[in-house]
């Protein structure tokens, strides 16, 4: 993307006499000109998710409150051994169980939602449930999504990106004009943005062209405004 470039620069005023000042003029002599470009550097950075979501549902029905319980607490137990030998620790997994009534028996649901980093740690946990335990365990669909850190950094990322191409254009621009680039002055950032695509927002849900769920990927754009000086040609070499 190609951002429009200004270049300022100040020469010395003429010197003033009695009748200027007479009339209310006043203009300030300026020893030095001033010498230095200012250019837009804009970035575009993606990053595909880090964390995915994990839903295991197991569902028992019992003649009495003890053995839906009972039956209800082995099948967690196991999965959360089989978590935990995958590298998820309790931290990463939150369970909910509901209990109820149903006709002259008792239901018990439970639900363990479990966040992984690795995603082929998940795909090997997902095979090991699906083989060892009947169909009162479901697996669901994964949900991918990126956390905080990795927006954060996505971010940052951008902002440095914009800065590392709003110089490289004032290089090329020194080196046109016959000039050594020094110092930066400014570094403002004027717009920033941000979005991810729709598998992310619509829960990572399996459209009809792809049996499988996406990898969301999230993208932030950054524009800075950067000036630089020139380097004075009059100073002296050491």
């Amino acid at each position: 993307m190609n951002a429009p470039v200004r270049i300022f620069a100040a020469v010395p005023a003429a010197e003033t006499d009695g009748k200027d000042k007479q009339q209310g003029l006043e203009v300030t002599c300026l020893n030095k000109p001033v010498r230095e470009v200012q250019v837009t550097g804009v970035a575009e950075v993606s990053c595909p998710a880090d964390r995915a979501w994990l839903l295991v549902s197991v569902t028992s029905t019992k003649d009495s409150i003890n053995e839906v319980t009972n039956s209800i607490s082995r099948r967690l137990e196991y999965i959360f051994q089989t978590i935990r030998q995958h590298g998820v620790g309790e931290e990463h997994r939150t369970v909910r169980r509901t209990l109820r009534r149903h006709a002259e028996a008792y239901a018990m649901d439970a639900e363990i939602l479990v966040t992984f980093s690795e995603f082929k740690k998940m795909e090997q946990t997902c095979c090991v449930l699906l083989e060892k335990l009947d169909k009162s365990v479901q697996v669901g669909t994964p949900r991918f999504f990126h956390s905080a850190a990795c927006l954060s950094e996505l971010r940052l990322r951008a902002s440095v990106s914009a800065v590392e191409n709003a110089q490289q254009k004032a290089s090329k621009i020194a080196q046109l004009l016959g000039e050594s680039l020094g110092a930066t002055l400014l570094v403002r950032e004027e717009e920033t943005k941000e979005w991810r695509n729709e598998e992310e927002a619509t829960g990572g849900e399996r459209s009809s062209t792809h049996l499988l769920p996406l990898l969301p990927t999230a993208t932030a754009t950054s524009q800075v405004s950067v000036s630089f000086s020139f380097r004075d040609k009059s100073r002296k070499k050491l």
